[in-house]
């Protein structure tokens, strides 16, 4: 496979339009090798996001569920959320992450891959991980915003899910995809 070209391009100004903890806004202005300038060009930072790929002992896949505004509908979704800002560890942020919003926990955890949902104007990755074998280990914790269900599924229904393109969330979507397609579960 050939080798990458990394022409980076240079920061000319960068302007903070919108300062939150879940979302920033960024306006910067580019320099391309080439030389052309870009005068507005936006990115939206985000701190890092982990999800979970969780299976139970009978082979159960745990699913959340919670209407998403901006699609306005409720969807199926892995287990999944932000990284605080003293996080280092990822994998102890999704096993925060999957204990709060299931109940569940325990099991063999590991990273199953990094991703981008948009890297020409997010600044954000996200940490995918498998956890096998987990079980239920303690009282749900929502945050306030949060008003979700649990869903235990067979892989019957992941399945279906994927192939009739019932997973909206791209991040959550490419683990799913790979794990199925790794696995010869297709």
């Amino acid at each position: 496979m050939q080798k990458l070209k990394q022409d980076k391009w240079k920061v000319l100004s960068r302007k903070y339009l919108h300062t939150r903890p879940w979302l920033t806004v960024r306006q910067d202005s580019y320099e391309l090798p080439d030389g052309r300038v870009l005068p507005e060009y936006y990115i939206l930072e985000y701190p890092e996001w982990v999800n979970t790929l969780a299976i139970t002992k009978d082979k159960k896949f745990v699913f959340v569920s919670q209407y998403r505004p901006g699609l306005e509908q409720n969807d199926y979704e892995l287990c999944a959320g932000v990284s605080e800002k003293t996080d280092k560890d990822m994998e102890a942020a999704a096993r925060r992450e999957l204990l709060e919003e299931t109940g569940f926990g325990g099991g063999t955890w590991r990273e199953y891959m990094v991703i981008s949902a948009n890297p020409s104007s997010t600044n954000n990755l996200t940490h995918c991980f498998v956890a096998e074998d987990v079980e239920p280990i303690g009282d749900r914790h929502l945050d306030a915003s949060e008003d979700l269900q649990v869903h235990l599924l067979s892989q019957d229904e992941v399945r279906e899910l994927l192939v009739t393109d019932n997973i909206k969330q791209a991040t959550q979507a490419a683990p799913l995809w790979k794990y199925f397609a790794e696995n010869k579960l297709l």
